[in-house]
């Protein structure tokens, strides 16, 4: 009798465990419910959209107001176009600013929005037409790397001048 006692708190805790994690994973992979009501959508084209994902959180002042729907390809603009669903209890004027933002040392991607000082709204359907894309760390590198191998070359040559 004892036995199975003991084998039931195990069993017990074990499913609590897998629960937990299905939890931790659902949170991370931003699965879990959101208090997202009603939605309007609205898209906006991007120039480079980084590893921004569909689901990926839509903030603005670090509250999120909506979620990713998808992310596409214009093949017209060579462009990326992402589809956002905006809660209805949430107005953003059509001067609205849309950036693509990392956050956390994951490096989760999402869309940040700034309000404009427009008096007309956004409605269902509308495109954000202020965007700015995402920011690669890769093209940073290589672009700070350029610029001081370029420094040093052009001191090389300055003191060669002086030289002569």
């Amino acid at each position: 009798m004892e036995r199975a006692k003991l084998d039931l708190w195990v069993g017990v805790f074990v499913a609590l465990g897998f629960a937990a994690l299905l939890g931790l994973a659902m949170k991370v992979g931003n699965l879990s419910a959101s208090n997202i009501g009603d939605t309007y959508t609205v898209s906006a084209y991007f120039d480079n959209v980084g590893s921004l994902k569909p689901r990926a959180p839509v903030k603005s002042a670090g509250v999120v107001v909506g979620r990713v729907e998808s992310i596409g390809f214009d093949d017209e603009k060579k462009e990326a176009i992402v589809t956002l669903h905006l809660d209805m209890r949430y107005h953003f004027d059509t001067e609205t600013n849309a950036s693509i933002l990392t956050s956390g040392l994951l490096g989760e991607q999402y869309v940040g929005l700034e309000a404009g000082g427009e008096e007309k709204m956004l409605k269902n359907g509308d495109k954000i037409k202020l965007t700015q894309g995402a920011v690669v760390l890769e093209k940073l590198i290589s672009q700070f790397l350029y610029s001081k191998a370029s420094d040093g070359a052009d001191n090389k040559q300055d003191k060669k001048a002086d030289k002569e």
